[in-house]
């Protein structure tokens, strides 16, 4: 209503608008005359009309203004009333319409609420049966995937297991190989590493009487090591020593690295060594061993090397790595276990003369024994024959088969059995 009311005080305002509009269009035209009468001769009357006019034009507009402000008024108190009634009609009409949305709503709240209620419930069951079926499957595949889980993390701690220890493996031989370096490094140590690694292989294929440590010859030489092998071989020395250090020189790079003679010089002049220290005429065999602990020294020497192999056999040295040594060594024990037994033959042959009397006297007690038995087992049969005849007499008299007055058979001799 009030947008009405604003429409119409302006639509009011347009109209006074306009009447004042055509008011001083006529009063420009009146103007426009003005002129020309002056030219006429009306200068005279021209001042007193002109404030007639003036009047008359203020007067008009006086008037027209009341009236204007009469009507505004006027309309503006018929709008305010028809406003007002016609609002509270619509105030009454919108009353009456909330009261009945409100029952309206009211009661399809309360249908709504049964229905949904309904509805809600059988969606409950619905959902309760549908997520008892999804739990069952979730849990079956729970399950399955927990095994595998479980399969899987024991797979693979088993591996990580299994990657430490080869890690602590790989840690201990890291250190191993570095002590190694470390010990290969220092003459001394080197020598002292041959000399255990010597002693271990030796240990372990020969009996103690077959070999002696730091054994001193009789000029005054010590050997690491001496056989003591059956005859022709005679008494063998072992050198444990080795040369290294031209060696690794020769796989060196820059300024350190050596050339292939001088390892080769080393080598020859250790085999000249051996050979004249550790084989004496009558004391020792015609020969010695070098031990090279090494394996790439060994594998270096014979593959590259030949030569040196030759110098070796031409001054009676045999070079030898933990693995040759070894197969030295078990032909050595064979060759020791067989003259043992050579030795021990007169004693194998006079304890089998003696077991086989042994023999014969067990053979004859069991013939007798079998002799024994054979006697027990015909007694028993008598026994047997005896004892099933006095059954059946027993039986017969039990029976009362025996005649009146008739005499009772003795037994015959041969009834006893």
């Amino acid at each position: 209503m009030t947008e009405i009311f604003g429409i119409i005080t302006i639509a009011l305002l347009a109209a006074g608008t306009g009447f004042l509009a055509w008011r001083l269009s006529a009063l420009q035209r009146r103007l426009d005359v003005l002129p020309a009468a002056m030219s006429q001769g009306f200068a005279q009357g021209f001042e007193e009309r002109h404030r007639a006019m003036l009047a008359d034009l203020h007067n008009g507009l006086t008037q027209q203004g009341d009236r204007l402000t009469t009507a505004l008024t006027d309309n503006s108190d018929r709008l305010r009333t028809a406003t007002g009634e016609e609002l509270k009609q619509t105030r009454d009409t919108l009353h009456k319409l909330q009261l009945t949305l409100t029952e309206t709503l009211g009661q399809n709240r309360e249908a709504m609420l049964e229905k949904l209620a309904l509805t809600t419930q059988a969606l409950t069951g619905k959902i309760d049966e549908q997520l008892a079926l999804i739990a069952g499957k979730v849990n079956e595949r729970l399950d399955e995937g927990f095994k595998k889980t479980n399969e899987t993390f024991t797979n693979v701690m088993t591996r990580l297991a299994t990657i430490d220890e080869a890690q602590k493996k790989i840690e201990t031989l890291t250190g191993s190989v570095v002590g190694l370096q470390e010990i290969l490094g220092d003459k001394r140590a080197r020598g002292a590493f041959g000399e255990v690694q010597l002693e271990a292989i030796v240990r372990n294929a020969l009996p103690e009487s077959a070999f002696e440590f730091q054994y001193t010859l009789a000029r005054g030489v010590r050997a690491d090591c001496v056989l003591k092998l059956p005859p022709p071989t005679g008494m063998l020395a072992v050198d444990s020593k080795f040369p290294l250090e031209n060696y690794e020189r020769m796989f060196a790079d820059g300024a350190e690295r050596a050339s292939a003679a001088a390892f080769k010089a080393d080598v020859k002049k250790h085999i000249d060594d051996i050979s004249s220290k550790y084989i004496v005429p009558g004391e020792t065999g015609d020969g010695a061993v070098m031990f090279l602990p090494a394996e790439a020294v060994f594998a270096e020497i014979h593959a590259r090397h030949r030569d040196l192999v030759d110098y070796a056999l031409a001054r009676r040295v045999w070079i030898t790595s933990p693995t040759t040594l070894m197969a030295i060594l078990n032909t050595a024990r064979a060759v020791i276990r067989d003259v043992e037994m050579r030795k021990q033959v007169h004693v194998i042959q006079d304890e089998l003369g003696k077991l086989g009397a042994d023999f014969g006297r067990f053979q004859s007690r069991m013939d007798n024994l079998a002799k024994h038995i054979e006697q027990a087992k015909n007694d028993v049969d008598d026994v047997h024959v005896s004892s099933r005849k006095i059954s059946e007499r027993f039986a017969k008299i039990e029976r009362v088969e025996l005649e009146a007055g008739a005499p009772v058979k003795a037994l015959e001799p041969g009834d006893g059995k």
